[in-house]
């Protein structure tokens, strides 16, 4: 009889991790599997050329509205508001589908073979904690980025940048670079990932 492998605990100590179930890691290859931040990385950019192909769609489609006076009425709040619901939302409601569905994993993270799976049990993530994921880790630093610019953007008359202003724009330079520093340190395991109790392992060849 099988049972469960937890994958949090043994980072601790990867000697000590159960050799049971599908995810029978020996002693340093906890490390190894998770630890691929290069892998990581690459699959950051795949996404990332992912999400712009649908910020062009979505600005080919609102530019000219902007342009035409539809939308131009619209205050700069509301304008920001919009974006954030029309380009964000939709971002990490997919990534969280991806990473929820079969493939167990992004179109990046498949390209470089790697897929997400719960810290606890190895089994597939649940979409809900796909969505808190994906939510820190896009949707967070995102709504923080459109609101330092609008923050700026409206502060610019002042002449005295607001402490808001560099709050917001310090933290949405910080959070970014948390996360990529993080995947080169200990087991490679973002915050985002411990606090969605998920982690980034190395998918099957045959995948």
């Amino acid at each position: 009889m099988s049972t469960a492998v937890n994958l949090e605990a043994p980072y601790l100590d990867p000697m000590c991790v159960p050799i049971t179930g599908s995810y029978a890691f020996l002693f340093g290859r906890v490390a190894g599997m998770v630890r691929h931040p290069w892998n990581r990385l690459l699959a950051w950019v795949v996404d990332w050329l992912a999400i712009l192909v649908w910020v062009a769609i979505v600005a080919a489609v609102g530019i000219p509205l902007y342009l035409m006076g539809i939308i131009g009425t619209m205050p700069l709040l509301g304008l920001n508001l919009v974006a954030a619901v029309v380009l964000v939302v939709p971002v990490t409601l997919v990534l969280a589908r991806l990473e929820s569905g079969a493939k167990e994993g992004s179109l990046g993270k498949r390209t470089r073979r790697l897929k997400v799976v719960s810290a606890r049990t190895g089994a597939r993530v649940s979409f809900q904690q796909a969505i808190a994921r994906n939510t820190l880790k896009i949707a967070l630093p995102w709504t923080i980025g459109h609101a330092a610019v609008y923050e700026i953007v409206t502060s610019s008359g002042i002449g005295v940048v607001p402490i808001s202003v560099w709050a917001l724009t310090v933290t949405a330079y910080i959070l970014p670079i948390v996360y990529v520093v993080s995947l080169f340190i200990g087991t490679g395991r973002t915050p985002y990932d411990r606090l969605c109790r998920s982690i980034v392992v190395a998918a099957p060849n045959d995948r």
